[in-house]
């Protein structure tokens, strides 16, 4: 199976938010940024494999500062991983003022996707082509998550 670089599978998507998107405090729900998280990534993880994929486990999710309603959204997901089935993407937000251009860096996270056959079992992916120093050490850094998840779900 031929490898692919990192920027053949990234993916950025915006989203205006809006008054439906707001929590009781006024801000946009941290649940509907979690969505549209898992949406940017899982598009990243299925343009890698070119197969479906499902979201296995999200590490470490930790909001910085808040999105307001009127904010656009930006979302930016990538791989940092892959194992035999499995591919990590980190997804990074901000929130743009849209009449300052102010940007906010707000959260990131790292979720972890497996994709899937024709029967719906795991199958393998693509390997990764790491063309620069800094996608090596993200490379081992997220080696190192997943061995820390895989000796998680061993105990």
């Amino acid at each position: 199976m031929d490898g692919k670089r990192i920027s053949e599978s990234t993916v950025v998507l915006s989203h205006f938010m809006q008054p439906e998107h707001a929590n009781a405090m006024g801000n946009v729900h941290g649940g509907w940024l979690m969505k549209l998280m898992d949406e940017a990534g899982g598009l990243c993880a299925t343009r890698h494999a070119r197969r479906p994929t499902v979201t296995v486990a999200v590490d470490s999710l930790t909001f910085v500062s808040p999105v307001h309603v009127g904010d656009l959204v930006i979302m930016e997901a990538r791989l940092t991983y892959t194992g035999r089935t499995s591919m990590e993407v980190e997804v990074h937000v901000e929130a743009e003022n849209i009449l300052t251009g102010e940007r906010t860096y707000t959260n990131s996270a790292y979720i972890i996707y497996v994709a899937l056959d024709q029967h719906n079992r795991p199958t393998e992916v693509p390997p990764l082509i790491l063309a620069t120093d800094e996608e090596r050490e993200r490379f081992e850094r997220a080696r190192q998550r997943q061995a820390e998840r895989l000796a998680r779900r061993a105990m």
